[in-house]
């Protein structure tokens, strides 16, 4: 995307400057990041930046709207549903494949959202290790909206803490220490002071939740949760200690019921040039003649699972709940990065932080994925190289 610092930065790398990156990137914690790194960032000129921007201002112009509430009060599945519910996410991230439009141009297409967090901690430390080894220029950094090292760890800190002592909030996740992001619980710990607490530790008097302290051995009282609880992942589990889903005496961080609202669930809602065309397909009355060229969706499910890429009529036919499904117009991600074999495709996750009573999020921070499959992740990528977690760095 920028012809100068690519070509640069493919001619000075090495192979051995990867795996020297590599092993300075896994020592401070051995063995916690299972995911593929590739071996590249993105580099992002100014006026790209300002497209993806621009798509992502005017969804969050839905989601401010005061209507959004009601207009995705359907999202929420019944059993999941968990009481206080506050105005608004604490996190939005935005995923857009990178693409070439009918003139040639590079442009985003947003493929999906969440009200979620992403990994706010490991894009903060891994892009640094990556300076150690790589030439990247002082005028491109990973974080966005004006924000350095120190002012974006200050706002996720009042977002996440809102003022608390640590102690008193956790970073709340089924078995955290086995999941494949656990960096990030590590990288937000060392960088805010949380514990990182699997929702079978959790102990329940009335309302309150408390929690042992890993150095203390105190019992605790938890007084915000930073959730990572993923409800597809927990309705697979046994049954816990504690029903989360309970009135509890406690804030969450971001609240659960976010995580349906601001979702493929919104995607139809949404119009603009960067968003493709999205249906709900229990309201399609004619499949789209030239259906080999969506993609379909199940509402509620993470990561890929489910998703049919290379859709038929009977596809269609077979699905028994059409209102738990979207169709999405393909996006034809761009052979973008040049590689030693084939070029890679490059996804970008724009990520935001929303304070509480601030009217909108802010941008802060990013990550990028490279590919050479039919989709972004690990199962498509197998016995690849150029392909991977990554990060833009974005023209100041």
């Amino acid at each position: 995307m920028v012809p100068a610092l690519r070509k640069a930065y493919n001619a000075a790398f090495t192979r051995e400057r990867y795996e020297a990156f590599l092993k300075d990137l896994h020592s401070k914690y051995p063995g916690a990041i299972e995911f593929r790194i590739a071996e590249t960032p993105v580099f992002i000129p100014r006026e790209f930046a300002d497209r993806v921007i621009d798509a992502c201002e005017s969804i969050i112009d839905l989601i401010v709207d005061p209507g959004f509430k009601q207009l995705t009060e359907r999202a929420i599945p019944t059993a999941d549903r968990v009481p206080n519910e506050n105005d608004h996410s604490h996190f939005l991230v935005f995923d857009f494949g990178i693409c070439t439009n009918e003139a040639g141009e590079v442009e985003p297409q947003l493929i999906e959202m969440q009200g979620f967090p992403s990994l706010f901690g490991f894009q903060v430390y891994y892009p640094e290790i990556l300076r150690r080894h790589f030439a990247i220029p002082p005028d491109y950094s990973q974080y966005l909206h004006g924000h350095d090292r120190e002012s974006y760890l200050d706002e996720l800190r009042q977002v996440i803490l809102g003022g608390l002592p640590p102690e008193n909030v956790i970073l709340l996740e089924l078995k955290p220490h086995e999941q494949k992001t656990r960096i990030d619980f590590y990288c937000t710990q060392e960088y805010l002071g949380i514990q990182p607490v699997c929702l079978t530790e959790l102990e329940q008097e009335g309302r309150q939740l408390f929690y042992r302290h890993a150095i203390s051995g105190k019992r605790t009282q938890i007084k915000r949760i930073y959730n990572r609880v993923i409800f597809d992942e927990l309705n697979k589990q046994e049954k816990a200690p504690v029903d989360i889903r309970q009135d509890l005496d406690v804030e969450w961080i971001g609240h659960p019921n976010w995580f349906y609202r601001i979702s493929k669930f919104t995607l139809p809602f949404i119009h603009h040039p960067y968003v493709p065309k999205t249906f709900f397909l229990h309201e399609i009355k004619q499949p789209p003649a030239d259906l080999e060229n969506y993609v379909l969706k199940p509402l509620f499910s993470f990561a890929g699972t489910g998703v049919v890429i290379d859709v038929k009529p009977s596809d269609l036919d077979a699905i028994k709940d059409p209102e738990n499904w979207i169709l999405q117009r393909k996006v034809p991600y761009a052979d973008l990065i040049p590689t030693p074999d084939i070029p890679a495709k490059v996804e970008i996750r724009m990520m935001y932080l929303w304070k509480d009573k601030d009217p909108r999020p802010r941008l802060a921070i990013n990550l990028a994925r490279l590919s050479k499959g039919k989709m972004i992740g690990v199962r498509y990528n197998q016995d690849k190289e150029w392909v991977g977690g990554s990060v833009g760095f974005f023209e100041r």
